[in-house]
């Protein structure tokens, strides 16, 4: 296997990271939040701070929904919600825009997460998401050059 020349650490999270933040509310059936990431064919919904709604307290991901499956989860009455689902999943990590994306990875990888919440290094206020793939395809994309 060949080390591609210009490692990750020249690469910043802003330069792979996904823009936008799909959010919800932590009431949010979790069925509904399925169908969100089903539609906007996204793999991870931060879950809104109930007291402070522009910023994220957890996260949703598909892993977090197959396991509330594997589980026995069925829609109805007693369905989880978002902050139920997010709450029982990994804790919500955060990453600024201008790391390097080898830090970032290096975060994913400690923590054993698939996605982190991107906040603007200047405010601080979360702009998007990074995720694995996004890693591994700005990883791809140096071994071409």
């Amino acid at each position: 296997m060949t080390i591609p020349e210009t490692p990750l650490a020249h690469v910043h999270v802003h330069d792979a990271m996904n823009t936008g933040i799909l959010t919800t509310d932590p009431s949010t059936p979790l069925r509904v939040v399925a169908r969100l990431m089903a539609e906007q064919r996204v793999h991870a919904v931060a879950v809104a701070d109930p007291d402070h709604a522009r910023r994220p307290w957890g996260i949703v991901s598909t892993l977090g929904i197959a396991a509330a499956i594997a589980e026995g989860l069925e829609p109805g009455a007693d369905e989880p919600t978002a902050g139920e689902a997010a709450a029982a999943g990994p804790e919500l990590v955060t990453v600024r825009s201008d790391e390097p994306l080898e830090s970032a990875a290096r975060i994913m990888a400690q923590h054993g997460l698939t996605h982190l919440i991107v906040v603007d290094a200047a405010s601080g206020h979360p702009t998007g998401v990074l995720s694995s793939m996004d890693v591994v395809a700005a990883y791809a994309r140096l071994s071409d050059a």
